[in-house]
């Protein structure tokens, strides 16, 4: 399925009809942007487990965000 829409002055748009029925959002619900190669952008629905699950992660992170870490992981 492809749709096209305008972006605003203000970096909005409006996410077509076909495309929010195929990813069940509505008014409140959040989506999730990922941007992949080549400029494709994946959307989808995010649920509200996964952002219970991201809030209560965050904060046990911390330990894991030097610059030793980055470069130690950044292969895996």
């Amino acid at each position: 399925m492809t749709a096209v829409a305008k972006i605003t002055s203000k970096g909005q748009t409006t996410i077509p009809a076909d495309i929010r029925a195929a990813l069940q959002v509505g008014p409140g619900d959040k989506l999730a942007w990922e941007v992949l190669e080549a400029g494709v952008v994946q959307v989808r629905r995010v649920q509200p487990l996964d952002m219970e699950f991201l809030q209560a992660m965050e904060g046990t992170l911390d330990e894991w965000a030097g610059a030793a870490d980055e470069e130690a992981y950044r292969d895996l």
